[in-house]
């Protein structure tokens, strides 16, 4: 940018190019790279945000052709434009007239797009941009989601393949396959992964966290027979390109050859035709083919009728146990010394004090039990979803074995179903698995949350309790957070909030309290109306939630829309009651609502004052508790400055 342009210029291209993938994103996509294609331009979208905080933080400012911003900024356009060659060419990809070499071009380059994108909002400089709070959080939530895409997709690609990969038209592109002495691996899929009503959280204090899981599912198919001489499945090995440093290359063809003179070579037929992993779970399909469960009921649930490998239209959707295969795979794991990558390694579970139970027993009643699931007779189903409501609930190992069965994906299913009965033990038993951590990510990557969100809206009065509590659970994980928040969630919750029994109304404000601590969820929640619904919590004598509503308006007056609409609704003089008749708990919350509030607007700061709330501010800074000693205090020392001259 010789020079120098302003940043109204400079952000031009990228964010029109943003504007482009999220038009080819909403007309949708379809065949074999759907959910690659989907999951790039979901993870794209929040960029437009970015963008536009930095075209609107100084237009006056000149970017320098040696500048920091230039550098990304340029780094991103290229990756954007790629992305969105990618998106167009994967999605008129056709695999009956297109041959094998060009499918691993596009794996290829969806690998190159990922680690670009990552690497160059990994180069963001925040520190001088105007850049909100909420579009940071945003941001680095894409790169939290790129870097685990990364790890599925294989690496890492030399900079000199990756430059020319992206720097190129698709048709044109660097070939994998031609300049790696060994070809581009496939495409590796990350397979991941409340409360029951029993044991219900309390809300407010610190909130738990979890780890975000990944979601990404390729539906990719190769032959067993590529990878015969692959030590490691998971392994992508990328040879040295001309031009690259030597050293980048030697250590990593040296570790590569280690593995394969130590580890045994895994017999074909234990591998997944469709993840060409090692089978942890082994189920044969009507063609008679057999797939790890995950993968092959993400296919089915992606619409696909035919087998896989053999293209065979599937007559029913059966998936029957291979447990004759599973006992091979863990005899031979034994014999090579190779622990089965399951939590049921050669059907045991692992106690607290480091001993072993044997569930081979367990493990086949189960499977018997998720079988019925699907069963065609109503009957069944409503037995086997009952049964599994009131397993779920009893132990964690249950939890694990039944979603170990391929339970999750199929009970998510029935979260739709027109059968009440059906439906409520269905969300229920979601309900009771997500309390162990590790099925949380298996209930997001099975797309439970549209389900719930509508059980949530059409439910049974108990439905729609389970249905709140789920998404709390599932909101633990900070990633969850802006999924659900973008499912509909928090408007149905608001409903909730306010028509539900009183059991209904805590889950509600439990669920709504754990979302709104991510910033872009808070004016989602203000537009579906929580405010009103808050205040009138507040002020109705016979509820019994006043602590609920402070804790989730406290979390709400951080932000500006929130902050406005609580003004807005007269809620200082109900605070300011609560200073005087409240209890210590109240009393603390509503001081540090209304410091919020009064912070730096002295509008509020002169209503807070005509409204006589300098009596209750110094009782409570004189015997209230730490943190509302502290809050008051604050707010008098602002009372005072307003009042100078």
């Amino acid at each position: 940018m010789a020079g120098g342009e302003s940043t109204t210029v400079a952000t031009k291209i990228p964010l029109q190019l943003v504007h482009d993938v999220s038009r080819i994103s909403s007309a949708g996509f379809s065949g074999l790279f759907k959910k690659d294609c989907t999951d790039l331009g979901r993870r794209l979208s929040p960029l437009a945000h970015l963008l536009e905080e930095i075209r609107d933080s100084n237009n006056n400012l000149l970017i320098s052709s040696s500048s920091s911003h230039n550098s990304f900024l340029y780094d991103l356009s290229v990756a954007l434009k790629a992305s969105k060659r990618l998106l167009l060419a994967a999605n008129d990809f056709d695999p009956k007239i297109s041959s094998d070499a060009a499918r691993k071009k596009i794996v290829f380059q969806f690998q190159c797009v990922t680690w670009k994108l990552e690497k160059s909002l990994g180069s963001l400089p925040y520190d001088q941009f105007d850049i909100s709070e909420e579009v940071q959080e945003q941001v680095e939530l894409v790169r939290t989601q790129l870097k685990r895409a990364k790890e599925r997709y294989g690496g890492p690609v030399t900079s000199n393949l990756l430059s020319r990969a992206l720097s190129q038209p698709l048709d044109k592109e660097i070939d994998p396959l031609h300049s790696a002495s060994r070809g581009v691996g496939s495409l590796h899929v990350e397979n991941t992964g409340i409360i029951d009503h029993e044991v219900r959280p309390k809300l407010g204090g610190v909130p738990l966290r979890s780890g975000p899981n990944g979601n990404d599912c390729s539906q990719i198919v190769q032959e067993p027979e590529k990878l015969r001489n692959s030590s490691k499945l998971s392994e992508v090995a990328f040879p040295k390109v001309p031009g690259s440093a030597s050293e980048d290359d030697s250590p990593r063809k040296n570790l590569v050859e280690s593995k394969k003179t130590n580890s045994p070579i895994i017999p074909e037929e234990y591998l997944c035709p469709i993840s060409l992993e090692l089978m942890r779970d082994p189920v044969i399909v009507a063609t008679g083919q057999t797939y790890e469960r995950s993968f092959i009921q993400r296919w089915i649930d992606g619409g696909n009728t035919r087998c896989p490998k053999t293209q065979q239209l599937l007559q029913d959707l059966t998936l029957t146990p291979n447990i004759a295969l599973r006992s091979l795979i863990s005899d031979w794991c034994a014999m090579n010394n190779m622990e089965q990558p399951t939590a049921l390694a050669f059907a045991r579970i692992k106690r607290s004090d480091g001993s072993f139970r044997d569930v081979s027993g367990d493990i086949a009643a189960i499977d018997a039990i998720v079988r019925k699931l699907s069963s065609r007779s109503t009957e069944d189903r409503r037995a086997a979803v009952a049964e599994i409501r009131s397993l779920s609930k009893r132990s964690t190992d249950n939890r694990i074995l039944l979603a170990e069965a391929g339970a999750i994906p199929v009970l998510v299913n029935l979260l739709t179903s027109e059968d009440s009965q059906i439906q409520d033990n269905a969300v229920t038993s979601i309900l009771n698995l997500s309390i162990f951590d590790s099925n949380k990510g298996l209930i997001m990557l099975a797309g439970a949350v549209p389900s719930i969100v509508q059980v949530l809206r059409a439910g049974s009065m108990e439905a729609k309790e389970n249905a709140a509590a789920t998404i709390f659970s599932l909101s633990l994980g900070d990633e969850n957070k802006i999924i659900i928040g973008a499912s509909g969630a928090i408007p149905a919750l608001v409903e909730l909030l306010r028509t539900g029994s009183t059991r209904g109304k805590k889950d509600a404000a439990t669920a709504l309290f754990n979302l709104c601590i991510y910033q872009g969820n808070k004016g989602r929640a203000v537009r579906a109306g929580i405010i009103p619904a808050l205040l009138k919590m507040l002020t109705d004598s016979s509820n019994c939630m006043v602590d609920e509503a402070l804790t989730i308006l406290s979390v709400l007056a951080s932000h500006q829309e929130a902050k406005a609409a609580i003004a807005k609704a007269s809620t200082i003089p109900v605070l300011i009651d609560l200073l005087r008749t409240g209890l210590p708990r109240n009393k603390e919350n509503a001081a540090a609502i209304l410091l919020s509030l009064c912070k730096r607007d002295p509008e509020n700061l002169s209503c807070l004052r005509r409204l006589g709330a300098l009596i209750p501010l110094s009782e409570l800074a004189n015997s209230g508790t730490e943190r509302a000693k502290r809050k008051a205090t604050s707010l008098l020392e602002h009372l005072r400055k307003s009042q100078q001259p």
